[in-house]
């Protein structure tokens, strides 16, 4: 198989071709491993590669299909799973020197239903220490660049998981989001990807922020996204939140678009929109007004920046590393340890005031959206920066987490745990991709993927790839 044709091939599409006997799971592996050889040197997307577990675990899903016996919905598909999420047997470095030997004893829930449905994990993808910011590099991994201009960052902290799939050496990779951790680097390398409603999809070990973090899916469309989610959601023992099976199937929901009332939100909070992206945005806007059977409504959204609540819900999670050896905070990244040293100055009685503070904003946006069912507006309101920094030029580092300061649109969806996805609306002026963020209400995760499959038909992203890319 020629690499472009590999790496133009959807999950989906690989899963049947399997099931039809027309490519065999040792050739779609050999294709992902050829495409990372060719592509990797540029993108730094992979932590690891497991070439020869791959393989042998190829061979076996091949005799199986043979024999016309298949594990699941994946059989045979290459995917890629972040390095924050454990896989029994490997090492789990989490981006970090600190866990530089760290080898896990189990697997995570939703690992562990990939491989149960047949996927094949063709190795580890970066993060940023920790998952801890939305830039894409890291003191273990070094730079992960964006595919499409490798001059410029993949956004955080799902980066490996997004150049991954954008450069197309596997169409699945799971990735996990805290404050905007899929859908900052989906938007910034033009695929797709939905935080699903929080607890959705189970996670474990569970994120010192676990009111805030969700795992899901990236992938390159939108159908691609479902099967898989159909796949890893559900309870898992191991997450005391985790809910209950949602009771359909995401995949067979895709088709005629409901009826549904949205809003088309320029901004939020007031902030700024580079002009290019705007400009993006608003013919996106245009674009569903006239060719999507939804009904738009006008609708004023005053409800109060969270920043504060974010900070401090951010903030405490570097209580955890508080017992650092010096020569350990001299290891890690800077950011990170000066998000540990500010920790220390939050009280247990603040953090219990930030709780209802959350409690209250999500009280607000949960009664607005009982006048409509999805918010539709810009992903990130500037375009992606330089590849070995952690924002843009005039980021605040005084601010206790700077990151979330160019990222206005992601962290209150973290706050609310609503399903938010970012799906490619256009190209910036200088080539890169800008992603719409489409958010449901809790639980109507459906919602968000029936509109984002329509949006999909209408605008084909994937007719434009980019310059790194399998094959080219």
């Amino acid at each position: 198989m020629e690499l472009r044709q590999y790496a133009a091939l959807s999950a989906v599409e690989m899963a049947r071709l399997v099931r039809q006997g027309e490519v065999s799971p040792v050739e779609l592996v050999q294709s992902s491993l050829n495409a990372i050889e060719e592509t990797e040197a540029r993108v730094n997307a992979y932590s690891a590669v497991f070439a020869e577990d791959a393989k042998a675990r190829a061979v076996t899903l091949e005799q199986e299909a043979r024999a016309k016996s298949f594990r699941g919905s994946l059989h045979g598909v290459p995917v890629g799973i972040k390095d924050l999420f454990l896989v029994d047997g490997y090492k789990t470095q989490r981006g970090s020197k600190l866990y530089i030997d760290s080898v896990a004893t189990e697997t995570a829930p939703s690992v562990e239903r990939l491989l149960a449905a047949g996927a094949v994990m063709i190795g580890k993808t970066t993060t940023p220490e920790l998952g801890w910011k939305a830039a894409s590099n890291s003191p273990l991994y070094g730079v992960t660049r964006n595919p499409w201009d490798v001059s410029k960052t993949a956004g955080g902290s799902s980066s490996g998981s997004a150049v991954a799939v954008a450069d197309g050496t596997v169409p699945l990779t799971l990735g996990s989001d805290g404050g905007g951790s899929m859908r900052v680097p989906a938007s910034f390398c033009g695929i797709f990807s939905l935080k699903p409603t929080l607890a959705r999809v189970p996670t474990y070990p569970l994120s010192p922020t676990e009111h805030l973090s969700h795992a899901g899916p990236m992938t390159n469309g939108v159908e691609d996204y479902a099967l898989a989610l159909d796949v890893v959601q559900g309870p898992d023992a191991r997450d005391p939140q985790s809910l209950p099976p949602a009771g359909l199937s995401y995949h067979e929901t895709l088709g005629e678009l409901p009826k549904l009332r949205c809003v088309l939100a320029p901004t939020l909070f007031g902030a700024a929109v580079d002009s290019g992206i705007a400009a993006v945005i608003t013919k996106a806007f245009g674009e569903i007004s006239a060719h999507l059977p939804v009904e738009i409504v006008d609708t004023k959204l005053d409800w109060p920046d969270p920043i504060d609540i974010f900070d401090a819900l951010w903030v405490a999670r570097g209580a955890l590393y508080a017992g650092l050896k010096p020569e350990d905070v001299a290891r890690i990244d800077q950011g990170f340890a000066r998000m540990v040293a500010r920790s220390a100055s939050i009280r247990l009685e603040d953090h219990f005031r930030t709780l209802q503070a959350r409690a209250a904003f999500n009280r607000s946006v949960a009664e607005a959206f009982e006048t409509f069912d999805l918010l539709v507006m810009p992903m990130v309101p500037i375009e992606p920066f330089a590849a070995e920094a952690d924002g843009p030029p005039d980021m605040d580092m005084d601010k206790p987490v700077p990151w979330a300061r160019w990222t206005p649109f992601s962290y209150p969806f973290n706050i609310t745990g609503q399903p938010a996805a970012s799906v490619p609306c256009g190209w910036s002026p200088s080539g890169l991709p800008v992603g719409l963020q489409v958010i449901g209400r809790r639980f109507a995760d459906e919602k968000v993927l029936q509109f984002c499959a329509a949006w999909e038909k209408h605008f084909a992203w994937r007719q434009r790839t980019p310059s790194v890319y399998a094959g080219s």
